[in-house]
C-alpha cells in the first residue's frame, strides 16, 4: 500500500479504512511522513520476527 493507492482507494469510494503493515514497522512515524511527503525507510523483511530488536526498533525517525 502506497499513500497514492490508499488515497485513490478512499476517494472512489473502493475503501473504508486502509493499512499499511510492513511501512509501519520500517516506519513508526508513518504518518507524519505521509502528511510531509517525506522519503519512507524501506522495511527489512529478512528481519522480521527475527530475535532482538533489531529489524523493529532500529529505524531511523525524522529529524
Amino acid at each position: 500500500m502506497t499513500k497514492h493507492t490508499a488515497e485513490r482507494l478512499l476517494a472512489v469510494g473502493e475503501a473504508d479504512a486502509v493499512a499499511f503493515g510492513q511501512m509501519f514497522i520500517a516506519n513508526p512515524d508513518l504518518p507524519r511522513r505521509l502528511r510531509s511527503d517525506a522519503s519512507l525507510n524501506e522495511p527489512r523483511p529478512e528481519m522480521f520476527y527475527h530475535p532482538g530488536a533489531e529489524g523493529y526498533t532500529d529505524y531511523p525517525a525524522l529529524a
